[in-house]
């Protein structure tokens, strides 16, 4: 160690980190070297941006040439012997509720710190030694600030209820009232099953309530307002339900309910709003209770909250790691070949980055060798703030192979595709992974869904990541025909045909991928689930197979639908159909496999016949036929008379004309202020610039009212999109349920309305894509889903390699997959990924 001449002056500089600002101090923000790495993490004590010293990389001396931060804290970790740690299979209890448990950080690690100083070495290689006071406190803040990567972890664990309108201002009946069930009216049920008066509610532990509307007597919810004890909706790990609490709301508008045996003495319980659809905290629930002649300090809890059986659901979900003749299946590694550790909820976006880094267009993109030529002229605050940073992280992660070395030990380079990692044992070691956490923090930022530790939809995460990427080509002012998200571009063409004056009219939509309907024709033949000795278990449904062309088929099907027709000016029957304008060069496809149970959009295991090999001819479209008379629309359809003074007021800032015309459309057509913030939150809208729609007032679809964005995030949460929720909601007058309904019953309508303007020949030439046949693909990768909703259960990616051979990404297990067992995933899979050849 060396004494600083600097220290005295930089100390001046140093201040320790707050609580709410980010410490990276377990990995580079550059790469994933962290503080099992040879020579450990450079922490910058001006920023507290994470570095590594790794010869061949040096991002820390990177990071210093862009700066100029000089002191840096260079922090190295080494696992203690096992005989020293504690031993969690057996110290530590199972799970019984939802809980970060925090080991203590002496008994696994040995740490290694030092200061090191770049204007004394400006490669940071010289230790040098400092008694300055704000140094050392700096140190101590770095030291006892929560990394980034353990923000993350704690919120995957946190379930965060708040308080709403209608628990705060809960309104109880009289216990007389005729339509209030009093305690001793409420039905219960003695041990013999019996009906019985003369017990009291609270004894949950000898006698049970049943459902006021059916014989359960589980999952039973007790309402708030009146008392009335209703059967709540399925729940997850296969606990019955007939939605009679929700049933009781929709006759009665009672929306706060507490599940029965959740009630603890303490006054907890598991409260669920119907107004909001979600759950709730209820501050005042011992006195609600009280209302009912529910005491809670007499109360045992005795039911699974609604998280636990969600925690309980999502750790029972493992794909199996062995193959067809039971032997474990055989890890790999090497380059390609790196695992993403599971950061609480995250396989649906670790499937969707393996699967799209396994094809050519973002591993050369991305290059590592191109990795430093951009940080060297970012922009951004910090790496950890810009994700073309992120992105050539990940690609480096994943595609060196640097990082694929066994579990729970130090990272060895491994390049071999062939010798799996063996234990002392002989049995198979799986990878530790790299935590991806930097990068989901930064692409779900400020989004609703994807900013949460939730789980979420592997289709919607891969929409939302291709918007951002492009959002930031965007920004960094790339070529976007360069970028690797134009490979799943393509155009549908929508071709709507009035059946009494014969005019046609054409429009075609940019896409990224296509969605295609999966009929479920259950099997009676097959019973599953019977017990030994005559005991059945709950019979699991079984699906006919459906072939992956007929699927496809169904895409192109003409529909007949209700029309305004322009020409005509009357309501008619008009056909619609779509069919591909051009084919990308990777084509997305997204298998709709659901159906409504209870209220709740349940996914189906209907297995697709699915072929590797795919031929898409006669899917393309023939375009305009000669002869065909257009739609007259020009007859009902104008576009709206724009407020001047606010045109002027906007154009006077410098937006173009057809900006300005949408912002005043979307605020209400008045406010300039409200229009120039509409402008600013959508600068970076792909269609900003697109031609407006004329509207066509005698359009069926626009009759409704507008919906209100609670409603339409509502249905959005459930899987569909925006637009098909307000249209949803429009046919159906703002009503929510009914809305549901409608969706169910029209799966193929896009939320597009019938009366959309012709497209123009400079429309379809922009959406991407190539009309040149053949149109020949193989499948490249498919992302399965095992559970019974998109927001629950776990995703896994299966990605086939250049000899041809297939690899299962399970988070952090990465394996080949062979057999039957590979054919069965592929056949249940949720998106498959084909390459053009």
């Amino acid at each position: 160690m060396s004494v600083c001449s600097h220290i005295g002056d930089l100390a001046s500089q140093l201040s320790p980190p707050r609580s709410n600002q980010q410490v990276h101090k377990e990995e580079c923000t550059l790469c994933f070297d962290n503080q099992d790495s040879p020579e450990g993490i450079l922490v910058c004590l001006h920023c507290y941006n994470g570095g590594c010293l790794a010869p061949s990389r040096a991002h820390a001396a990177l990071h210093y040439s862009r700066t100029a931060h000089p002191l840096a804290l260079n922090i190295k970790r080494h696992r203690k012997a096992p005989a020293k740690r504690r031993d969690s299979s057996t110290d530590e209890p199972p799970m019984k509720k939802l809980a970060i448990v925090v080991l203590n950080e002496e008994e696994l690690w040995e740490y290694e710190m030092n200061l090191r100083c770049f204007l004394c070495d400006d490669a940071g290689g010289v230790t040098v030694t400092s008694e300055d006071p704000r140094i050392k406190a700096t140190v101590d803040g770095v030291l006892k600030s929560m990394a980034s990567a353990q923000q993350s972890e704690v919120k995957a664990w946190e379930e965060e209820l708040e308080m709403c309108e209608h628990t705060l201002m809960l309104q109880q009946e009289d216990a007389g009232k005729e339509s209030t069930y009093s305690p001793s009216r409420i039905p219960i049920l003695d041990e013999a099953h019996e009906p019985t008066d003369d017990l009291p509610l609270r004894i949950y532990t000898s006698v049970s309530p049943h459902c006021s509307q059916c014989d359960l007597t589980s999952n039973l919810w007790l309402c708030l307002t009146c008392g009335t004890v209703n059967c709540g909706r399925q729940q997850f790990g296969g606990v019955g339900g007939n939605g009679h609490a929700l049933s009781h709301y929709a006759a009665t508008g009672h929306g706060v309910g507490v599940k029965l045996g959740t009630i603890t003495p303490e006054g907890g319980g598991d409260i669920y709003c119907y107004t909001c659809d979600d759950s709730r905290i209820d501050p005042e629930l011992p006195r609600h209770l009280k209302h009912f002649g529910m005491d809670v300090v007499d109360m045992q809890k005795t039911d699974k909250s609604m998280t636990e059986l969600q925690i309980e659901h999502n750790l029972k979900f493992d794909f199996s790691m062995t193959g067809d003749d039971g032997k474990e299946l055989q890890p790999v590694s090497g380059p390609g070949l790196t695992g993403l550790k599971n950061l609480g909820n995250s396989c649906y976006m670790n499937s969707v980055l393996q699967s799209i880094f396994a094809l050519p267009a973002f591993q050369q993109r991305y290059p590592a060798s191109r990795a430093q030529e951009h940080y060297e002229i970012c922009t951004a605050p910090l790496p950890a703030d810009c994700l073309e940073c992120q992105m050539y992280k990940i690609s480096d992660g994943l595609l060196s192979g640097r990082y694929a070395h066994p579990a729970q030990s130090h990272p060895q380079p491994s390049t071999s595709t062939e010798t799996p990692f063996q234990a002392e044992d002989n049995k198979p070691v799986f990878q530790e992974g790299i935590r991806p956490a930097m990068f989901k923090a930064l692409v779900g930022k400020g989004h609703e869904e994807f900013s949460t530790m939730r789980q979420q939809d592997s289709e919607e995460f891969l929409q939302h990541l291709i918007k951002c990427l492009r959002q930031e080509a965007k920004r960094q002012g790339f070529d976007e025909s360069r970028e690797a998200t134009e490979i799943f571009k393509f155009g549908m063409e929508q071709r709507l045909q009035c059946s009494e004056c014969k005019g046609v009219s054409y429009r075609t939509d940019q896409v990224d991928s296509v969605s295609l309907p999966v009929p479920a024709n259950e099997r009676e033949d097959i019973v599953i689930g019977e017990g030994d000795g005559g005991s059945a278990a709950p019979k699991q449904k079984q699906y006919e197979p459906v072939d992956f062309k007929k699927c496809l088929d169904m895409v192109v099907e003409p529909e007949a639908l209700e029309y305004s027709c322009p020409s005509c000016q009357k309501k008619v029957i008009a056909t619609k159909q779509q069919r591909f304008k051009t084919f990308p060069r990777t084509l997305v496809v997204h298998m709709k496999k659901f159906q409504l149970v209870n209220w709740m959009p349940t996914k189906l295991d209907i297995p697709v016949t699915v072929q590797d090999e795919l031929t898409m001819d006669e899917y393309l479209s023939a375009g305009r036929q000669e002869g065909e008379v257009e739609l007259n629309e020009s007859k009902e359809s104008s576009l709206p008379e724009f407020n001047a003074p606010a045109m002027s007021q906007l154009e006077a800032m410098g937006f173009p004309q057809i900006r300005c015309q949408k912002a005043l459309l979307a605020t209400g057509n008045s406010d300039p202020e409200a229009a120039m913030n509409w402008l600013f939150e959508h600068m970076e809208d792909s269609d900003i610039d697109a031609p407006l729609q004329a509207i066509n007032p005698t359009t069926s679809g626009s009759a409704g009212p507008e919906p209100s964005a609670e409603q339409v995030s509502m249905l959005a949460d459930m899987g569909f999109t925006h637009a098909q929720a307000k249209k949803a909601l429009r046919e159906t007058d703002g009503n929510a349920e009914r809305a549901v309904e409608w969706l169910f019953s029209h799966p193929d309508d896009n939320g597009e309305e019938a009366a959309a303007p012709i497209a123009s020949a400079s429309t379809t030439q922009s959406v991407g894509g190539s009309a040149v046949l053949p149109a020949h693909y193989r499948l490249k990768a498919f992302i399965s889903h095992k559970g019974p909703s998109v927001h629950s259960g776990h995703y896994v990616a299966t990605v086939r390699e250049d000899d041809g051979s297939w690899v299962l990404f399970n988070d952090e297990k990465v394996v080949k997959a062979e057999g039957e067992g590979n054919d069965v995933m592929k056949s249940l899979a949720y998106l498959y990924i084909y390459e053009r050849v």
